[in-house]
Order: C-alpha cells, then sequence, then structure tokens
C-alpha cells in the first residue's frame, strides 16, 4: 500500500485555511482602505467646517475687510497635542488680513474651493481653501480662508481603524478554522467508521461490510462490498480446488506409496522390474494430474484479472498445437491444419485459449485419434469456430452434457482425469463462447469453440 505523505484532514485543513488567508488578506486590505476613507472623510469634514465657521465671520466694517477668527473653529481639530493648525485669510488683491502669511491659498491651477495635501514647513498638511466675494469692499473681489491641519492624527486613527479591524478579522478568523476543523472532523467521521468495522472484522469474515454512510461516501463502501465480493468468489474457489487436489491426488499417492512398499519387499526380479514399470506409470500420471490441476488454477485465476488482447485465432491454435502435437508423434498421427489465408481476430486472453485449445487436443490424441487429427479455424454463420477432429470413436452422445463437469469420467476410462474438457468449457465462457461436440459426415469425432458476433 502506498503511504500518504498526510492524512486527508490535513490536507482539507491546510486547503481551506490556505482559503481563508486568503481572504483574510483581502478583507485586511479592504479594511486597510476602509479605515484610510474613513479617516479622511471624518478629518476633512472637521477641516471644511473649521474653515467654513471663518468664512462666515467675514465682513465690512468702516470700508475694510475685517474677521474674528472663532475659537471653536480650531477646537475638533487640535483635540490631540502633536496637531498643529495654520490658518490664513486672504483679501481679493492677496493682501494677508490675519494668520500666516507664508502659507499657501491655492493649489496651482485650482482656483476655486479646493482640498489638497501640502507641505508646509517640513510638515504634511492637508489644506482646506473656501472662497467668499466680497462685493462691498474697496476692491470688489474674492477673499480666500486657508485652514492647513497636521496629518499626524490622520494616520493614527487609520492605523487605530486597521488594528481593530485586523483584531476583528483575526477573531473570526480563529473562530471559522475552528469550526472548519469540527466540520472536517465530522464529516471524515464515516470513513473512520468504515476503517474500524474494518479492522475488526475476523479474516475468514467475507459479508458485505454494513456501515451507514453519507451518499458521498456510500459508493466507496459499494467498491468495497464488491472488492469482498469479488475475493470471496476467488476464496471459494481456491477452496474447491484444494479440496478437488487433495481428493484426486490423494488416490495416487496412496497407490503409489502401496506400490513402492511392495517393490521394497519383492525379490524376484522379474517382479521387480514389473513393479517399477508400473511406479513409472503411476509417478507419470500423478505429474499430468498435477498439470492439469494447475491449469485449472491458472484459469480460474486469469478469467477474472486477465485483460483482453486482439488475437489471430490461427496462431493461438499453432501455439496450442506445438505445444500439445510432440504427444502424437508417439504415436504416428498425422496432424494437418486447415486455416484461411487472412487472419481470424478475436479479443481474449492468449494464455487461457492455449491452454484450453491445447487441453482439447491433448484429449484427442490421448483418447480418440488412431491416425489423423485436423485442426481447424473458419468463419460460419456469424460466428468463428476452431475445430479439433480426430478419426477415433469419440466421446457417446449421451455423454456429452456430462464431459464438461470437472473430474468427470465415462465407465472404463481409467486413464483420464476430467478436467481437459471442463478447462476448456470454462475458457470458452470466460470468453463469451461455447463449446461444441459434433460427429462429422466423414465419421471423424469434432470438438469445437464457437465465438458468437460479440467476440469476433
Amino acid at each position: 500500500m502506498r503511504a500518504s505523505s498526510s492524512s486527508l484532514f490535513l490536507r482539507l485543513m491546510a486547503a481551506i485555511s490556505a482559503v481563508l488567508l486568503a481572504g483574510a488578506a483581502l478583507l485586511a486590505y479592504a479594511a486597510s482602505n476602509y479605515a484610510q476613507r474613513a479617516a479622511e472623510n471624518a478629518y476633512d469634514r472637521l477641516l471644511v467646517g473649521a474653515a467654513e465657521q471663518i468664512r462666515e465671520t467675514l465682513r465690512i466694517e468702516d470700508g475694510a475687510i475685517t474677521t474674528d477668527i472663532p475659537v471653536s473653529a480650531f477646537v475638533a481639530l487640535s483635540l490631540s497635542r502633536q496637531e498643529r493648525i495654520f490658518y490664513r485669510v486672504v483679501g481679493p488683491g492677496g493682501e494677508t488680513l490675519t494668520g500666516y502669511d507664508d502659507l499657501p491659498a491655492a493649489r496651482a491651477g485650482t482656483p476655486g474651493d479646493d482640498l489638497w495635501d501640502a507641505t508646509y514647513r517640513d510638515t504634511a498638511v492637508r489644506i482646506a481653501t473656501l472662497r467668499q466675494f466680497m462685493a462691498g469692499a474697496p476692491q470688489p473681489g474674492w477673499a480666500t480662508v486657508v485652514v492647513a491641519h497636521t496629518t499626524a492624527s490622520r494616520a493614527a486613527l487609520v492605523g487605530d481603524l486597521t488594528l481593530r479591524a485586523l483584531l476583528l478579522l483575526g477573531i473570526m478568523s480563529v473562530i471559522a478554522l475552528a469550526g472548519v476543523a469540527a466540520a472536517a472532523r465530522f464529516a471524515l467521521s464515516p470513513l473512520h467508521r468504515i476503517s474500524a468495522a474494518l479492522a475488526a472484522r475476523q479474516p475468514n469474515d467475507l459479508t458485505p461490510l454494513d456501515v451507514e454512510a453519507p451518499p458521498e461516501i456510500s459508493g466507496l463502501v459499494q467498491a468495497i462490498n464488491r472488492f469482498i465480493a469479488r475475493l470471496s468468489d476467488r476464496m471459494e474457489d481456491l477452496r474447491h480446488i484444494i479440496d478437488d487436489a487433495a481428493h484426486q491426488i490423494r488416490t495416487p499417492v496412496t497407490a503409489l506409496s502401496a506400490q513402492v512398499d511392495l517393490l521394497q519387499v519383492e525379490t524376484s526380479p522379474e517382479r521387480r522390474q514389473h513393479q517399477i514399470e508400473r511406479i513409472a506409470a503411476r509417478t507419470a500420471q500423478i505429474g499430468r494430474l498435477a498439470n492439469q490441476l494447475l491449469s485449472q488454477t491458472l484459469v480460474s485465476h486469469r478469467a477474472r484479472s486477465a485483460t483482453p488482447e486482439r488475437l489471430d485465432l490461427r496462431d493461438v491454435l499453432r501455439q496450442a498445437a506445438a505445444d500439445a502435437v510432440p504427444a502424437a508423434l508417439d504415436r504416428d498421427i498425422a496432424v494437418n491444419f486447415d486455416l484461411p489465408e487472412d487472419p481470424v481476430w478475436i479479443d481474449g486472453d492468449p494464455v487461457t485459449l492455449r491452454e484450453a485449445l491445447r487441453n482439447i487436443i491433448d484429449n484427442a490424441i490421448q483418447h480418440g485419434a488412431r491416425s489423423r487429427l485436423r485442426l481447424s479455424v473458419r468463419r460460419e454463420a456469424g460466428t468463428i469456430v476452431a475445430e479439433v477432429a480426430d478419426d477415433g470413436p469419440g466421446i457417446a452422445e449421451q455423454h456429452w452434457p456430462m464431459v464438461t463437469r470437472r473430474f468427470w469420467r465415462a465407465a472404463g476410462d481409467g486413464e483420464g482425469f476430467g478436467l481437459g474438457l471442463a478447462i476448456a468449457a470454462d475458457v470458452a465462457r470466460a470468453h463469451g463462447a461455447r463449446l461444441e461436440f459434433a460427429r462429422l459426415t466423414s465419421g471423424d469425432f469434432a470438438v469445437r469453440m464457437v465465438f458468437g458476433k460479440d467476440a469476433a
């Protein structure tokens, strides 16, 4: 099993924390901007209010413009001891009526009412300029009221508002993260229940998993149950194979042991030679049985696990014949191929198909063919047929339904084990094909593996 470097909970929390962090950063930026605008607006209103109060005091007395600066105009702006306030009243002719002579009266290019930032006496200030038309003055024209205020208190207010917003945002983020952690734990709890249910099982318990799970995880439970079902089927197949192997091998092994015991006490050279020949034959019989049992196990395994490949059935039949035909050479059996020139394509597992055809050919050589064996592949009525025909007596028709059962043997058949055709039938079913038997018009007996249209 591949182990992950971090748990699902930690990865989930990391992703959510990243989102919260990004959101908090955006909110912090927005809060800072809002604090900046709020402080600017508040102090600008106070600054303009102070200039407005001074402008309201402008009047003409004895032909001259006079003003009486109200103390209340600067009260709100001078709450901090570090703040400084500058003012100037300029007459229509540009003369300073009161205040600081060097305080700028207007921003370049903006002769009317204005709010602007400047540097005065090496200090950053915010300046408000208001104008008042003085019609009764000796020289009618616009009088200008200028009020400047240092910006330290503005910056302090911005910092204070931003800090409060960030503090509140931090508290909310911590609460949100704690809530998300609790929610994530709760959301992942079905996985912990599934894990606990599997860990508490006995090794031989292959019943379906019965755990309550939300729809998002029910698919996982179903997948686990499908896997358990497949594993249960495999274990059942394995149990049958082991039972069959134990049952089938016990008798010949017992017989072999008895023959060895007889050989040990036999004194006659002729009878000892006879016993040795019987032991050799019994050993060969046990070897063939073991090979067929292994072949059955291989077929059972690959039927569920092998990935189908695109195969030329002619090549599969040739390979199967190459494995089985050497036995025919000992009996002087003529082997003929009847194959089309063009490829005959099917989708299947090359290993199990070759094993099935080899068993059919081997069965024909061992129990049927007298002098000839014909191997053919053809297309017939929308199907694909692989056929093994021999000139032997074949299988009696009343036995055709039984010969594909495992370990079934006709009475008097002392050589076979009843596995070869059963294996071939299993492979055929796994490939959507069927195993058929036929008596040909020539008198030959044929075993066919017929693939339907969907298998071709």
